[in-house]
């Protein structure tokens, strides 16, 4: 297969996969940093290089998933709380090999618009999903309200902000690929 139908293979093919569907295998810390050096080569205008991110495994993840759960108890008034919602919080911690908070650090200069940061952020993203596929690792993109609350988890530098809570795990089920509605539909040709 050439480098075009690899390409191609793997876009196609992606999708996310949550962790209900994660299997117990670990995922090497090699091949998170490939797929983290493979996010850093997004594009970026001006080169700000917006994305950060913080790995979170081992017991740090029954760490997470408290903290997780414990502001969706505070963001939430009782009475709208979902009746096991923080323990489901918290076994999707335990399931993910990996987790991923996805940040976006503001240009300190604003050089360029904050849209083109968070999509360049988007765009790394985007690398780490398929560099999930390529690899046979499940991942998705969360985005709860509590990740407005992160900065109470880890440190974040001023004008950072986290966008996101990426999964990670090993899969052992075919699952089918989201089908899209036609192309036809969303381009044109002038």
């Amino acid at each position: 297969m050439n480098q075009q139908e690899t390409l191609n293979q793997i876009i196609q093919s992606r999708k996310s996969v949550f962790p209900v569907n994660y299997i117990e295998k670990e995922i090497e810390r090699d091949v998170i940093e490939q797929i983290m050096s493979n996010a850093n080569r997004a594009p970026t205008h001006r080169f700000t290089e917006p994305w950060r991110f913080r790995i979170i495994k081992g017991n740090k993840r029954v760490e997470f998933g408290d903290f997780l759960a414990q502001q969706y108890v505070e963001m939430n008034n009782p009475e709208d709380q979902k009746k096991g919602k923080t323990e489901k919080i918290k076994l999707k911690t335990q399931q993910a090999d990996t987790i991923i908070t996805i940040c976006m650090q503001r240009d300190p200069n604003e050089s360029v618009p904050e849209w083109e940061e968070i999509a360049s952020v988007a765009m790394a993203v985007q690398n780490m999903y398929l560099s999930c596929e390529a690899y046979g690792i499940g991942c998705y993109w969360s985005t709860p309200k509590m990740i407005n609350r992160m900065d109470q988890f880890h440190a974040m530098e001023k004008g950072e902000r986290c966008i996101g809570i990426f999964y990670m795990g090993y899969y052992d089920k075919d699952l089918p690929t989201s089908q899209r509605k036609p192309l036809a539909d969303k381009v044109t040709w002038l």
